[in-house]
């Protein structure tokens, strides 16, 4: 059986080395029993006796316990100390670790208030614009039903007007006499054209276009923004309106457009979007030859057809919704050639633009004397205000309408 060498040691206080001295109680030598343990091997760092040099230790580096004890027992002493400084600062950071969890709990707690007052809040407002919407859809639904009321009382009333003419009428003509026929004719002939010129609406005034739109933004509601919408408005092709000042002309390979606004039945804006839109745009001369025009939804009504032709003519335009036309289609429009640029420069003369060369001419025709070809201010031609040197146009931003090309550029 193997047994720890130490096994037989005493355990002595560390504080009690600091002080040691050859009156403290001996130990002896557990392999030799006799001798006092007085030395200390360096190599296996243990206590030894005077027998164990020669034994077990020999030739191991030794000395004296009186004189290795201070320098070990400072070594351990040092080590203590780390110790005892990891030891405070586990227990700091223990009692960190304990104060946070309690901020967290109460920190916790304090969400969880928030995240309920907003909860019954939200739900409060929900509920709120839910019974917004119920009343709004119940009056919606009333004022459909009155008006329908209205008409149907006007209709009815015509009705037995009409059916009272035609009752009389038919008496008199079945049993009337012709004397009867001929003093009443009159009256009874201006009170049944009077009936039938009477106009009325074929269809019912209202229809039951109801619709609710969850995902549309309906703004605040006890401060909170709340979705869902109703909206009873139908679109109306022949109230849609087109809109643009480059509604009927375009230029060759320039991107233009105009604006579709839809209307409802009752020729107000529809304000929201998502209308099935088409829009065609074909070359009259040249069939094969259409453009495909790009429609973007500005979700308000409004719907901006943009294009860019290719080439120049008449084309036949049609915008439809909900596959009608709308007002104002098909329209014609009209596509010129490319815009030209000027190549001269915009400027108040000649003389000033070509720093006073003689040779230097402009197309507005003016001229000066001392042999200058080109305009000059107060001069023969000179248009009396900046204007192109290549073509006279006055405008900037203008077209360049050609004519004799300018000296200057």
């Amino acid at each position: 059986r193997r047994q720890m060498v130490s096994a037989s040691y005493a355990v002595t206080e560390l504080e009690s080395t600091k002080n040691c001295n050859q009156d403290e109680k001996p130990l002896f030598c557990p392999s030799h029993p006799t001798e006092e343990l007085r030395l200390f091997c360096e190599q296996c760092d243990q206590p030894m006796c005077q027998n164990c040099i020669a034994d077990r230790h020999r030739q191991h580096p030794y000395d004296f316990t009186g004189n290795v004890i201070h320098r070990h027992g400072d070594a351990l002493r040092k080590l203590l100390e780390n110790t005892q400084e990891h030891m405070d600062a586990l227990r700091n950071v223990l009692s960190q670790i304990d104060d946070m969890g309690s901020a967290i709990h109460r920190r916790a707690e304090v969400v969880a208030t928030e995240i309920s007052l907003f909860a019954s809040g939200y739900v409060k407002a929900i509920e709120e614009h839910r019974d917004r919407l119920l009343k709004q859809l119940e009056d919606l639904k009333v004022q459909k039903a009155n008006v329908l009321h209205l008409q149907k009382a006007q209709l009815q009333q015509l009705l037995l007007d009409m059916r009272t003419g035609v009752e009389f009428t038919e008496r008199l003509l079945a049993s009337g006499s012709d004397l009867e026929i001929l003093i009443t004719k009159g009256a009874v002939t201006s009170r049944l054209a009077k009936l039938n010129s009477i106009s009325y609406n074929i269809q019912p005034s209202v229809d039951d276009e109801i619709q609710f739109c969850p995902k549309e933004r309906a703004g605040q509601c006890c401060g909170y923004e709340v979705f869902g919408a109703i909206h009873n408005k139908v679109v109306d092709p022949s109230r849609c309106t087109l809109h643009g000042e480059d509604l009927h002309s375009a230029r060759q390979n320039q991107l233009t457009g105009f604006t579709l606004l839809c209307n409802d039945t009752m020729g107000e804006r529809m304000a929201r979007g998502g209308e099935a839109v088409l829009v065609t745009i074909t070359h009259k001369d040249k069939r094969a030859c259409a453009v495909k025009p790009k429609v973007c939804d500005n979700g308000d009504g409004t719907y901006h057809i943009s294009y860019s032709p290719e080439e120049p003519g008449l084309y036949a335009c049609c915008v439809y919704v909900k596959g009608q036309h709308v007002q104002g289609s098909p329209f014609t429009l009209m596509v010129k050639n490319k815009f030209r640029e000027h190549q001269g420069v915009f400027h108040c003369c000649t003389f000033c633009s070509s720093g006073g060369q003689k040779a230097a001419r402009c197309a507005c025709g003016g001229t000066m004397p001392g042999g200058y070809q080109g305009c000059g201010h107060g001069h023969k031609g000179h248009p009396g205000c900046p204007h192109w040197s290549c073509c006279g146009q006055v405008k900037e931003s203008s077209e360049c309408l050609g004519g004799p090309r300018s000296d200057i550029s």
